[in-house]
């Protein structure tokens, strides 16, 4: 070669170099979640193609074009004439132009989704003829992120009979650090989807490049040797009285044939038939070819016995087996095994329903052991003042007397001394001489409950604002709860407002003197279920006892 050939020929394979990984076609398809680049492809090096500034832009329609920065997406990268994405998007689809002084360029981007169910993406295999016996190479490669490419594997799935997309599962078949490859005499075998997927990582991130191809095995121009597909021992399970149909298909030659071996020693089963072929041409001049054998009302005799599809050409013959298995069901289970298992049903069911007995007979000893063991205390950030107001009659006549009393001291002394509860009772803790509405009503707004103890003779004026002060922050600002107690037994409960019904949280606790004598009585542990949760200090001089008032 003469000097003066020299740097042209090095010319040519630096550009043939560097236009390698260029952008050349208009319309680009790309994958969902993988890295994605477009490069234009310039006939002279990026240091000597001008001071003209690169610019990228994308068509957004009625609104022009906009132009492409790293800072317009975190995705986006530029390095010289190639925009990258990191990685692309479905919402990256769209028109993109490059632009350096009068130079520009335009491609149509598809994004298209991944397959969910595959290792490769449908839209985007290329797919390869190779005659049987000559040279097959499968080379995983990828120039432009070649020096960021950490790992390669290699994957091969294989197609099912028809579909040509639907695969079996892929089989890892080789890995490199950076181009693991195939090289080979192509058989028959070697048909199927092959899969590079290069890992890589950007910014700390791990990302995977994919590339498929499809490679199909052709033979001579005239003749190829018949392949079945599948494997060749099929077990399939079936149940007795059911019908099924066993698909055979194979890959042939217009000579060849494909046929179904059914017979036994002593003859045909009765049950069997073998319908009608179908063939499909390919675009290589051979044939899809597909058989049925339908066994209809299986019996004990079809089980275990090989039935078997052949197709026969010129120079080979090759064969698969169909073997019908009965399937497994749950009356096969022997009997002391379900004995067994429903006498443990049986006492499982009955521990479950001797729990949840147990646990609505004791929910309120379980909730007042719960809130001591955590020391739960809902009273700390409401800004309320007293834990309750206590509204009772206020007449304090001769037959009202245990009324007041259990109001104005039985209550304070349990709930307040040993409980550590704040009690408002009116006659004790508000100061005459103001305004009673106002002081009510300003009280109940700083209670957390309210207490009512009922009566035959509970309605009178003095309480009536009371009760309606405390619906209404019950029924409306949903700020408090109300607790009934029934005093003295009260045959009719019509004397109290309608919208007291309407209240899904109250409950009435009916008062006998002569059983709650207790601290730990019912009556008194059924009140602290309905008091708030308060973490208390029981004094522990107080008398476990209170004083017994008779009953009128």
């Amino acid at each position: 070669m003469h000097c003066r050939e020299l740097p042209l020929a090095l010319f040519v394979l630096m550009f043939i170099s560097t236009s390698e990984a260029c952008t050349s076609r208009f319309r680009i398809t790309a994958v969902e979640g993988e890295p994605f680049y477009l490069k234009y492809c310039s006939s002279l090096p990026e240091h000597e193609s001008g001071k003209s500034a690169v610019r990228w832009y994308k068509s957004s329609g009625s609104h022009g074009h906009v132009e492409l920065s790293p800072s317009s997406s975190p995705r986006i990268a530029l390095h010289g004439y190639a925009l990258e994405f990191w990685p692309v998007e479905l919402d990256d689809a769209g028109s993109y132009i490059f632009q350096r002084g009068n130079d520009t360029h335009n491609w149509k981007l598809n994004v298209t989704r991944r397959d969910k169910n595959s290792c490769f993406t449908k839209k985007l295999v290329v797919s390869r003829t190779v005659e049987v016996k000559q040279y097959l190479q499968v080379t995983c490669e990828n120039r432009y992120y070649q020096n960021l490419v950490n790992r390669t594997s290699l994957y091969k799935s294989l197609p099912n009979h028809w579909d040509f997309y639907s695969t079996n599962d892929c089989k890892k078949i080789a890995e490199n650090n950076k181009n693991p490859f195939i090289q080979k005499n192509a058989e028959f075998k070697d048909q199927g989807f092959y899969t590079c997927v290069s890992s890589l990582y950007h910014n700390g991130k791990l990302f995977n490049v994919t590339k498929t191809f499809n490679i199909a095995i052709a033979g001579d121009r005239n003749n190829i040797n018949p392949v079945l597909f599948g494997p060749e021992v099929n077990h399939i399970e079936v149940e007795l009285g059911k019908d099924v149909q066993l698909n055979c298909s194979a890959l042939i030659n217009d000579m060849d044939l494909v046929y179904w071996n059914v017979l036994k020693e002593n003859g045909t089963n009765p049950n069997v038939y073998e319908e009608e072929g179908m063939r499909i041409s390919t675009s290589e001049g051979k044939w899809h070819a597909s058989k049925i054998l339908r066994i209809e009302n299986i019996t004990e005799n079809n089980l275990n016995f090989s039935y078997n599809c052949t197709v026969v050409s010129e120079g080979s013959v090759d064969t698969i087996r169909f073997i019908l298995l009965k399937k497994e069901d749950m009356g096969d289970i022997p009997g002391h095994i379900f004995t067994r298992g429903m006498i443990i049903s049986a006492l499982v069911l009955v521990a479950v329903v001797c729990l949840v007995t147990m646990c609505v007979m004791y929910r309120v000893d379980l909730v007042l052991f719960y809130r001591h063991l955590i020391g739960r205390d809902e009273t700390l950030t409401d800004g309320k003042i007293y834990d309750a107001f206590v509204s009772y009659l206020k007449e304090c006549g001769p037959d009202h007397g245990e009324e007041h009393t259990f109001a104005v001291e039985i209550l304070p002394r349990v709930l307040e001394k040993h409980f550590g509860y704040k009690l408002c009772i009116f006659e004790r803790d508000v100061v005459p001489g103001g305004a009673v509405v106002d002081e009510i009503h300003s009280l109940i707004e700083k209670s957390r409950r309210l207490i009512i103890v009922l009566s035959e003779n509970y309605m009178s004026n003095e309480v009536r604002y009371e009760l309606e002060s405390g619906l209404h922050e019950a029924l409306v600002e949903r700020k408090i709860k109300i607790i009934l107690i029934e005093f003295t037994p009260v045959s009719n409960f019509t004397f109290l407002p309608q919208s007291l019904e309407l209240l899904k949280s109250h409950r009435v606790l009916k008062w006998k003197s002569d059983q709650y004598l207790s601290y730990d009585s019912r009556f008194w542990k059924n009140l602290l279920y309905l008091m708030p949760a308060k973490k208390v200090k029981p004094e522990r001089d107080e008398a476990e006892v209170l004083p017994v008032l008779s009953e009128s």
